[in-house]
């Protein structure tokens, strides 16, 4: 029986809820200047039946030993193999790389690459590092959080990938690859369990004629009770439970070089957000909690004492078109993605037996995406890829909070009359090209650019001293005191030189340029701080 990886310790200190800040633009943008050796990590990924692992890091089927991109190929059987239960189990099996759960959302991650990371849960801020699944990005963290069920592979590429993976990748890309419909009848099915009552349970099913067309469906399970002890409660804490579900159909007439695949599914997560007290003696927190709960910042006991109770649950069902042509020539491609999410979560935020500081925050996003692409040769040794990308995206957010001195038995939506309320929009737009040139047999020159434009826009406002009924929110009840509408343009180029002296060695230097959007803070809690 298979033990499960042990779930990462959750980062409760990043817990902060959308107040008192002020709402101004921002924007990031990195350089990478890199020289590498032959990647260590090529030799991590177990080898396909050519005896070459194929990746798709530049948008083109290539071998991992043929591609000068900072880049490690995870495969199934080195997933089965840890008993990863989602994309946070890939610690450790690439360089630099670092995840963990996002205690403010569930399905939410904090990813780290080369030290660049976002940990927040605003979806009108964009993540440093991006999450693309099959071909789809995923617009923010909330989400980000993938299991890592019926993958056929997950490459982990380091550096600034915006010629062909677009902004928000300064710090690099996790590319997520799902396994296609096999157009022949099987099942596969495993269940495991482990410590704190962990249970695991998967299945995937195909069915097709064994040519031309296939369907697959799949179901993953995943709960745990957690392994925090609750102190106030008698329970343990972090406890989780998630479900995903769909299906895809996969369409290829013999002979004619086309391919689609739709795929549809849903994903559900409920968790226990565990907030650690880091208050210390010098923080007014202290002077309402028993001393025995502060100046525990330097504790590593996995115990935590906050009693009011608190659950984050995300819902999202998604959907992806991606169609292919291949006329010999030129091979195009049209993906098409469309995902829709609502959250609600209550935390308390406070981290102590003392009701000091309580927030229900619910959430709704929707996404749309669109990439067509064209690749293929326009001499011998010239190939291509070039394209453009489309991307819109909505969302609302609003928060009930309750603060000391206040019954407990009093929920935030009956107890806050001045209940705020965000609305955000992005829009998006990038042409991007990406270009290599064999200047002599063993020489090769990669080089291209992308152009990105992004719209955001931002409304912030506050009940202004009424109840604000949870199943019956408008943004005419809110007294608006901040709003944003910026844009943001740049061209983000590469340029890379490799030199392979024999098949089985590479050696390269690249430099590319990043670019992280711009956008608001959604956290001005007066006029003043607005401005």
């Amino acid at each position: 029986m298979k033990t499960p990886a042990t779930r990462r310790l959750i980062a409760a200190a990043l817990a902060t809820s959308a107040l008192a800040f002020a709402l101004p633009a921002f924007a990031a943008e990195a350089d990478e200047q890199q020289v590498n050796e032959p990647q260590a990590d090529q030799s991590d990924a177990a080898p396909q039946e050519t005896g070459a692992i194929i990746v798709t890091a530049r948008r083109r089927s290539e071998t991992l030993q043929s591609t000068p991109v900072a880049i490690t190929a995870v495969n199934t059987a080195m997933l089965e193999a840890k008993g990863a239960i989602n994309i946070g189990d890939l610690q450790g099996a690439a360089p630099g790389l670092l995840i963990t759960q996002q205690n403010s959302g569930a399905q939410a991650a904090n990813i780290s690459i080369r030290g660049l990371t976002y940990a927040d849960v605003e979806k009108s801020q964009t993540p440093t590092v991006g999450v693309v699944v099959d071909g789809v990005t995923i617009g923010t963290n909330t989400g980000q959080l993938q299991d890592a069920f019926d993958v056929a592979q997950i490459e982990v590429l380091r550096g600034p990938q915006g010629t062909l993976f677009g902004a928000n990748t300064i710090g690099g890309v996790i590319n997520i690859t799902r396994s296609k419909p096999t157009k022949e009848p099987g099942l596969k099915a495993e269940a495991t369990y482990g410590r704190f009552n962990t249970l695991s349970l998967k299945a995937i099913a195909n069915y097709g004629n064994g040519e031309s067309w296939g369907l697959k469906a799949y179901y993953f399970h995943n709960e745990t009770d957690g392994f925090y002890n609750n102190v106030v409660q008698g329970k343990n804490g972090g406890w989780s439970k998630g479900d995903s579900f769909g299906g895809s159909l996969l369409f290829t007439p013999v002979g004619t070089g086309f391919e689609a695949q739709l795929t549809v599914e849903k994903v559900n997560q409920t968790f226990d957000p565990v907030v650690a007290n880091l208050a210390n003696s010098s923080e007014v927190f202290c002077a309402f909690e028993p001393a025995i709960e502060c100046n525990r910042n330097n504790t590593s006991d996995l115990y935590t004492v906050f009693s009011a109770p608190a659950t984050s649950s995300y819902s999202a069902p998604n959907a992806t078109l991606e169609l292919n042509y291949d006329l010999d020539a030129v091979k195009l491609t049209m993906i098409t993605g469309w995902r829709k999410s609502t959250e609600a979560q209550t935390q308390d935020f406070d981290g102590s037996s003392a009701d000091l500081y309580y927030v229900d925050r619910r959430q709704h996003y929707e996404q749309w995406s669109q990439e067509i692409r064209a690749a293929g040769n326009l001499f011998d040794g010239f190939d291509y890829v070039v394209g453009g990308f489309y991307f819109k995206s909505t969302y609302d957010l609003t928060q009930w909070s309750r603060v000391f001195g206040f019954s407990p038995t009093v929920v935030p939506t009956l107890f806050d009359r001045n209940a705020q309320h965000v609305e955000g929009k992005t829009e998006s737009y990038a042409f991007f090209g990406d270009f290599n040139w064999k200047l002599a047999d063993t020489v090769r020159l990669s080089f291209g650019g992308r152009w990105s434009h992004d719209n955001k826009q931002l409304f912030n406002g506050f009940a202004g001293g009424k109840l604000i009924d949870p199943d019956n929110v408008d943004r005419t009840q809110f007294v608006p005191v901040g709003t944003g509408n910026a844009n943001f343009s740049k061209f983000t180029p590469k340029v890379g030189l490799d030199w392979r002296p024999t098949n089985d060695l590479m050696v390269y230097a690249s430099w590319s340029r990043g670019y992280r959007s711009g956008g608001f803070s959604p956290r001005a809690a007066t006029a003043a701080t607005a401005s």
